[in-house]
């Protein structure tokens, strides 16, 4: 188990939430997967660069998207936030400082109209038509008129 691997305690938590595995993938390959989206999502890194222990990185990739457009991963936040709200471990005290809201120098990339992309960008849930970035009082930021 790598440092930032999934505990066996916190994969008995997990484990049940995730999707039955139609095609029988081993549990303990699957769990090995997980830990690779992990990995990625807490470095930052490109996914080129995963380690081999978690398999080839295009098949944690192809995991992590095909769950990213079906919706299984905000399935499982909101069940990992039920029960934690459940046993009263969440404090929903939420504050949000608009002036400190910027877009990432790489969201100028996307296509203005999400629809022409070869790919959706993923998830069950769609951006509505008046979001978008563009230029504010602020600087570049999400602006509705753009």
């Amino acid at each position: 188990m790598g440092r930032g691997d999934l505990s066996n305690d916190q994969w008995a938590v997990l484990g049940p939430l995730l999707p039955v595995a139609v095609l029988g993938r081993p549990a303990l390959r699957r769990r090995r997967l997980i830990d690779g989206i992990r990995w990625r999502v807490r470095t930052g890194s490109p996914w080129r660069d995963l380690p081999p222990e978690y398999d080839p990185w295009q098949t944690v990739y192809g995991l992590f998207r095909r769950w990213q457009r079906d919706g299984v991963w905000a399935a499982v936040l909101t069940r990992l936030q039920a029960q934690a709200d459940a046993a009263g471990l969440i404090t929903w005290d939420v504050n949000v400082d608009s002036t400190i809201c910027r877009a990432h120098q790489h969201a100028a990339g996307a296509r203005r109209d999400s629809r022409a992309q070869k790919e959706p960008p993923g998830g069950n849930l769609t951006e509505p038509d008046d979001h978008g970035l563009g230029r504010s009082r602020g600087g570049w930021g999400l602006d509705p008129e753009s």
